[in-house]
């Protein structure tokens, strides 16, 4: 993507550096709301699967409105195909499936102080590691979605899914990681209803 070999660097990574990455700052921000913040087990456990939860809805917003927002400028179609586009042009990249700490990490800042505005600190603390938790699952699930060979079961669906959003209809099938966005806003693909054919028997009148 880049001629410069520093900025294309910037722009691969193996699939287990996020969890390298990310999972000592999730344990970090647990620890800070039990310790720091004094917050109760259950506390946390419940603001923990919250920030779990609104991920999904952010994995979709992100996926749908932004990722797929197609700017009509020069210089906005670069930032779309660097972002976004380069995936679904060459969707077997092992190096592009997951978002690269170049990314994730201002984009992270940025959620963090967006959520700063509305949550306490040590409530935030608990969401936040929640928050991280669900993109790492979308991340990993992402990589495993174009490389892992599902036979049956849940992750074959969720993997049918996103092939369809690939291959099929890039407008829709916007939840990567959870189909549930993309039921709520009807932005999923239609089952095809096999017609059922009545047979009618007539008798001839003798």
């Amino acid at each position: 993507m880049f001629k410069n070999n520093f900025l294309e660097s910037l722009t691969k990574i193996h699939y287990s550096v996020p969890l390298i990455f990310w999972i000592p700052v999730i344990g970090y921000f647990i620890y800070k709301a039990y310790t720091k913040g004094e917050m109760s087990v259950g506390n946390i456990t419940l603001y923990f699967f919250a920030g779990l939860a609104f991920w999904t809805l952010a994995e979709y917003v992100l996926h749908r409105w932004i990722f797929h927002y197609e700017p009509t400028s020069n210089w906005g179609r670069r930032i779309h195909f660097i972002f976004h586009g380069v995936h679904h042009d060459y969707p077997k990249d092992r190096l592009r499936l997951v978002m690269p700490l170049s990314a994730s990490i201002p984009l992270a800042a940025i959620i963090y102080f967006i959520f700063s505005l509305f949550l306490p600190e040590f409530i935030l603390a608990a969401f936040f590691a929640g928050f991280l938790l669900g993109y790492l699952i979308y991340d990993e699930c992402h990589y495993a979605m174009h490389h892992a060979n599902f036979k049956s079961g849940l992750f074959k669906k969720i993997k049918d899914h996103h092939m369809l959003h690939h291959y099929a209809d890039p407008e829709r099938g916007f939840g990567v990681s959870s189909a549930i966005w993309d039921v709520i806003f009807d932005s999923g693909f239609k089952k095809n209803k096999k017609k059922k054919t009545t047979t009618v028997s007539t008798q001839t009148p003798k």
